[in-house]
């Protein structure tokens, strides 16, 4: 139990630095097709992720209400989104093709663009490492039907996630004059917040059993948000973008079986 808890809690850093690390061993961005392939398989995952490891074990935990079981669940899903929504907008944020999405943040400037990056990459963790720590949470505290299986399938999903954010902070750091170990930490440290959100999500979750319903669909509904928002539109974005439509379609899957066939 104890290595399996180890891994869950550090597998989606784990991505980011793995991400990171491309700038030895990349000239330019990642190959397109790869980015694609990554992005869909890691918002099928999530996807899934959100339906069975935390809308349903929400619902589950919140039978004793009867016809209105599907209310904490349905309180904790839009306050996930209206949260990832209010910091979309409160800071600027650029997504990895340095667009602005909202048309107020106009970078001119390469090093301020990639703080930019930085700061955005950064933030977007913390819902992620929330995730996986309610996640975790459930399965530790026996009070909700999530298994260690989903809770690691979670983890692995947000990781995959992780790799190309982690590269889009390296790569145009080291093509703005950083050394390589430079850009390496910068892209390594947009991801520090991830486990320290599950740590803190962790031990909240464990003084507050009762609204862990809520905490649950919180994520689940922040993930959706990040999935709908960033994930579905850069892995449409370019040629072939039917590439990341099927590796969303594996990754949805093997989330639904590994949840189903592990539970």
């Amino acid at each position: 139990m104890t290595y399996e808890l180890l891994l869950t809690l550090t597998l989606p850093f784990l991505g980011t630095v793995l991400g990171s690390a491309s700038v030895f061993f990349l000239k330019g961005q990642l190959n397109p097709t790869v980015q694609r392939s990554l992005l869909g398989f890691a918002a099928g995952v999530m996807v899934a992720a959100s339906v069975w490891s935390l809308i349903i074990p929400a619902m589950e935990q919140s039978e004793h209400l009867g016809k209105l079981a599907f209310m904490p669940a349905l309180v904790g899903l839009w306050l996930g989104f209206l949260f990832l929504l209010i910091l979309d907008r409160v800071i600027p944020h650029l997504h990895a093709n340095g667009d602005c999405p909202n048309g107020v943040c106009k970078v001119t400037d390469k090093s301020d663009r990639s703080k930019m990056l930085f700061f955005a990459v950064a933030l977007h963790n913390l819902p992620e490492g929330m995730a996986v720590g309610v996640a975790v949470a459930g399965w530790l505290s026996g009070e909700v039907i999530i298994s260690s299986a989903a809770a690691l399938a979670l983890a692995v999903g947000i990781a995959i996630q992780n790799i190309p954010e982690g590269a889009i902070i390296s790569l145009p750091m080291r093509s703005n004059g950083l050394s390589q170990k430079k850009a390496f930490a910068y892209g390594t440290a947009s991801g520090i917040i991830e486990p320290i959100g599950t740590v803190l999500t962790i031990v909240l979750a464990g003084l507050f059993v009762p609204i862990l319903p809520y905490l649950l669909a919180f994520s689940a509904g922040a993930m959706l948000y990040v999935v709908v928002e960033e994930l579905i539109p850069e892995m449409s974005a370019g040629e072939h973008a039917s590439i990341g439509t099927i590796f969303f379609a594996v990754g949805f899957s093997l989330m639904m079986v590994l949840d189903i066939a592990l539970g």
